[in-house]
């Protein structure tokens, strides 16, 4: 855990919030006296990868799906 003092959290803030964000723990203090921690709301959901094409074949679009309506294209005359 990591110990940061209040000037330097305003400064940094942005990016303490991130590595919060992330999991870790910043106990922020004031005249070297802890007055706060910063910690994550929960526990970080490990992300993977992207898979391209899961869905493939699963979504459907309708034959007139990009064809603008004749009474929506007037809105724009």
């Amino acid at each position: 855990m990591e110990q940061i003092n209040m000037a330097e959290a305003q400064d940094k803030f942005s990016d303490l919030v991130r590595r919060a964000a992330s999991g870790e723990e910043i106990t922020i203090t004031e005249n070297g006296i802890p007055q706060a921690k910063l910690v994550p709301l929960s526990e970080p959901k490990p992300q993977s990868p992207r898979v391209p094409g899961l869905l493939k074949g699963l979504i459907q679009e309708s034959e007139d799906f990009d064809q603008t309506p004749e009474d929506v294209i007037a809105l724009f005359g």
